[in-house]
C-alpha cells in the first residue's frame, strides 16, 4: 500500500544528527544520479524531475515552478517525492517534497562543515531570510553545539527580525543584524541562502578561517559571493557535475578563467571517503557550493519510510 507522509511526518522522521549520518553513508556508498531533467511547460512554468537509484531503492522528486501561483495564493514552487521498490518498481511512499528538500539541504551543509569549518566555530551568519535560511541555522546548530551566536541578515528588515525571533523561540541564540559587512567580518561560518543574481558577500569582508556555505544559487546567472571570495578560498562542491555546470558562483569564474577546474579540491563523496582533504589549517578560508543532488533526497526518503514501517 502506498503510504503518504505529510511535511510534519517528514520533519519528525529526520532528526539532524541521524540525517547527517545517513547522508554520509549514502555519499560513501554512491548511487546512480542523472542530471535533473528540466521541461518548459509554456511561459515560465517549469517541471523538474530529479531521479536517483541504488541497489536498494529508487526514487524521483517532481518539482513544479509556476510563477503565477502568487496570484492564486499558493507557493510558486511545489515538490513531491515518490519512493519505489528498486526490484519491483512498486510505489512505496509519497512524501512532501519541500520538507524533504529543506532537511536534506541543511544536513548536507552540516556534513560538509564537519570537514571544512573550524572546530571552534562559534558564530554563524545567515545571509537571507527566506524559507530555507532557518533550516540552515537549525542544521548547523544541531550538529555544532559550540555555536553560541546566530546572526540573521536579509534585505527586508521585517523578515529578518521575524526569522530571528522564530529561531529564538526554538532556543537558538539568534539575533537580526542590519550591517551585512560587520556580520560577515565577525562570522566563523557564513551560510548564504538567497536568490541573488549579483554578489551579496564580498571577499574583502571575509576573515581568515571563515567557512562559506553557499546553497541559494542554483542557476548559472545567480551569484551570492564575488570573484575575490571564490579565488581566496579552498573550493568544494556537493557534486562536481551539478555544481560546476549549474552554479554561477563557480561556473562564471571558471568561464572567465579566474579559477581553474583543478582548484575545486573535492566533493562530498570525496570528503566522506577521505580521498579529498578538507580544511588544512585554522587560517584557511573554505567554500562549499551546493546545488542539491537526488542522492540526498533518496537517502532521506528511505530514512522516512524506514522509520514508519
Amino acid at each position: 500500500m502506498l503510504k503518504i507522509y505529510r511535511a510534519e511526518d517528514v520533519h519528525a522522521a529526520l532528526p539532524w544528527q541521524e540525517l547527517v549520518a545517513a547522508l554520509a553513508r549514502a555519499f560513501a556508498a554512491g548511487a546512480t544520479v542523472p542530471l535533473r531533467h528540466a521541461h518548459q511547460l509554456g511561459g515560465a512554468d517549469t517541471l523538474l524531475l530529479m531521479p536517483a537509484w541504488s541497489p536498494g531503492a529508487l526514487g524521483v522528486k517532481l518539482v513544479t515552478v509556476m510563477p503565477e501561483n502568487a496570484a492564486r495564493g499558493i507557493a510558486s514552487v511545489q515538490a513531491t517525492y515518490l519512493l519505489l521498490d528498486r526490484d519491483s518498481g512498486e510505489a512505496i511512499a509519497l512524501l512532501d517534497g519541500e520538507a524533504l528538500t529543506l532537511r536534506r539541504t541543511g544536513a548536507a551543509s552540516a556534513l560538509a562543515a564537519r570537514y571544512l569549518a573550524r572546530a571552534d566555530s562559534r558564530t554563524l551568519l545567515l545571509v537571507g531570510s527566506g524559507r530555507l535560511a532557518g533550516w540552515m541555522a537549525r542544521a548547523h546548530v544541531a550538529v555544532r553545539p559550540a555555536i553560541d551566536r546566530v546572526l540573521v541578515w536579509g534585505r527586508d528588515p521585517g523578515r529578518r527580525a521575524a526569522l530571528a525571533q522564530a529561531l529564538r523561540a526554538e532556543g537558538l541564540p539568534a539575533q537580526a543584524v542590519s550591517d551585512l559587512e560587520a556580520g560577515v567580518r565577525s562570522a566563523d561560518i557564513v551560510t548564504c541562502a538567497t536568490t541573488a543574481t549579483a554578489p551579496v558577500v564580498q571577499g574583502d569582508w571575509l576573515a581568515p578561517g571563515t567557512h562559506l556555505d553557499l546553497v541559494g544559487g542554483f542557476r548559472r546567472d545567480m551569484r551570492e559571493v564575488d570573484d575575490r571570495a571564490v579565488a581566496a578560498a579552498a573550493l568544494f562542491v556537493d557534486t562536481y557535475e551539478g555544481a560546476l555546470s549549474e552554479a554561477g558562483d563557480l561556473a562564471q569564474p571558471l568561464a572567465a578563467g579566474l579559477i581553474m577546474r583543478e582548484q575545486v579540491e573535492g566533493d562530498l563523496a570525496g570528503l566522506v571517503a577521505g580521498t579529498a582533504k578538507g580544511r588544512r589549517n585554522p587560517a584557511q578560508m573554505t567554500l562549499f557550493k551546493s546545488v542539491g543532488t537526488a542522492l540526498e533526497d533518496l537517502a532521506a526518503a528511505q530514512m522516512v519510510a524506514g522509520k514508519h514501517r
